[in-house]
């Protein structure tokens, strides 16, 4: 009798793992959905050539791979890769792409730029080629944002809240919170008989604006990278209540 035993050994789907697979019967890696010989019939089961053909097509087609693949590269964000990433993003609401500055160029005071210019041993010379400012999150790195667009999205915007997704997007850099109001006393330049003021080279002067009453501060004890500070302002991933002001406070 030639072909394969009739009728075929049991399919089975059941993991393959150490202690639960059956020696024989369930196949190595990824098991099947579906077992092409339950649409054998018995009297084909010992025609060799007819039986093999059914083998190589049933391998053919077999989308195992793709099904996993999909599954790891798109699916699953926890280890999806580029253009899945990309699709996720879209679909919390968040891009790959920010905008950093290309920062200044050299020069002298009467230049006057989007980029400003910086004296000797400050910038580079202007190439004269234009730059963009568009920078790409690694994969990573976008995972981490697209987590934190996602509880965003749903959070109800407490403080306790945004302290989580700071927390969820700056992991082991420092401390970092959220507090109530704008920047703290001592923002700007003054002389000691004032008590919101700070000394020369220490603080900015006051620009007689009045300061917003309602307002927020994301205070970050650690210095942010040009991309960290792109992702707090750009990406839409720290919320804030509506009609209040949101300043960036580092204090590195």
């Amino acid at each position: 009798m030639s072909g394969v035993p009739y009728p075929h050994p049991a399919f089975t789907t059941a993991s393959a793992a150490i202690g639960q697979f059956q020696i024989g019967v369930t196949p190595i890696g990824t098991p099947r959905s579906f077992d092409v010989w339950k649409t054998v019939l018995s009297q084909y089961a010992n025609a060799p050539v007819l039986t093999q053909l059914i083998e190589n097509l049933d391998n053919y087609l077999d989308q195992t791979v793709n099904f996993d693949n999909f599954y790891d590269f798109i699916w699953n964000v926890d280890t999806a890769k580029g253009r899945g990433l990309d699709v996720w993003g879209r679909i919390v609401n968040v891009s790959r792409i920010l905008q950093i500055p290309t920062g200044a160029h050299f020069g002298f005071a009467e230049a006057v730029g989007d980029d400003g210019v910086d004296g000797f041993g400050q910038a580079n010379f202007y190439s004269g080629s234009g730059l963009t400012g568009n920078y790409a999150l690694a994969d990573d790195a976008y995972r981490r944002l697209i987590f934190a667009k996602a509880l965003s999205n749903i959070t109800d915007g407490s403080m306790k809240a945004i302290n989580q997704l700071l927390l969820n997007l700056f992991p082991n850099r420092g401390n970092t919170y959220v507090q109530e109001g704008y920047p703290a006393q001592g923002f700007f330049f003054g002389f000691a008989e004032a008590l919101d003021c700070q000394g020369f080279g220490q603080a900015p002067f006051f620009g007689d604006a009045a300061q917003p009453a309602m307002a927020m501060t994301y205070v970050f004890r650690f210095a942010l990278t040009p991309v960290e500070f792109a992702i707090v302002t750009q990406s839409g991933a720290l919320p804030k209540p509506s009609g209040v002001r949101a300043f960036v406070l580092q204090l590195a």
